[in-house]
């Protein structure tokens, strides 16, 4: 059994950003990342309580493109797993997009 990081309870469904699967959704809590690319992401929507969908992974699974704020925008894997989200309710499975396929 591992760990869980100081903002994660047991039985919370808060997760990192690059843990949700296409088609999932989730809020955006907060951003672990250098002032400078976090002030970048700020402007481009990801702000605390954004939505933020996984909308498709590229052929090789990084980037992944997620839609936020009207916007498509690609991050790299490292970057995902430094953004903290909570899923929402009824977004924490995958059958919507692979009834869409």
């Amino acid at each position: 059994m591992h760990a869980l990081p100081v903002w994660q309870q047991a039985g919370d469904r808060r997760v990192l950003l690059s843990e949700l699967k296409v088609g999932q959704s989730g809020e955006l809590l907060g951003l672990d990342l250098p002032d400078s690319v976090q002030n970048h992401l700020m402007h481009m929507g990801f702000v605390p309580a954004a939505r933020v969908k996984v909308l498709r992974l590229a052929p090789a699974g990084d980037p992944v493109v997620y839609g936020v704020d009207g916007m498509e925008i690609a991050l790299r894997r490292d970057t995902a797993e430094a953004i903290r989200v909570r899923i929402l309710a009824g977004c924490d499975t995958t059958e919507e997009s692979e009834a869409a396929r």
